[in-house]
């Protein structure tokens, strides 16, 4: 598994990513119809969303600071 620290900064980068798509999604759509539109719109607003709502939970799952995060122990085989 991945560091928190290192996740988090992925996550946040998408989320950088996908709201400053946002205004070039009206560019992309302009030629679908209306209902089209709605929906494109619809789905990255709800793709925003759920990014942020992921970005919230990683930081809240965060450990203290000044602990060290270690991985997960492995099975014995």
């Amino acid at each position: 598994m991945l560091p928190t620290s290192y996740r988090i900064s992925r996550v946040q980068e998408t989320l950088r990513r996908i709201e400053a798509d946002i205004p070039l999604l009206d560019a992309r759509v302009k030629d679908l119809s209306a209902e089209h539109q709605r929906s494109a719109r619809q789905f990255a607003e709800a793709l925003a969303s759920e990014t942020r709502a992921e970005l919230h939970r990683l930081l809240t799952e965060r450990p203290e600071p000044g602990t060290v995060e270690e991985p997960p122990c492995e099975p014995a085989d």
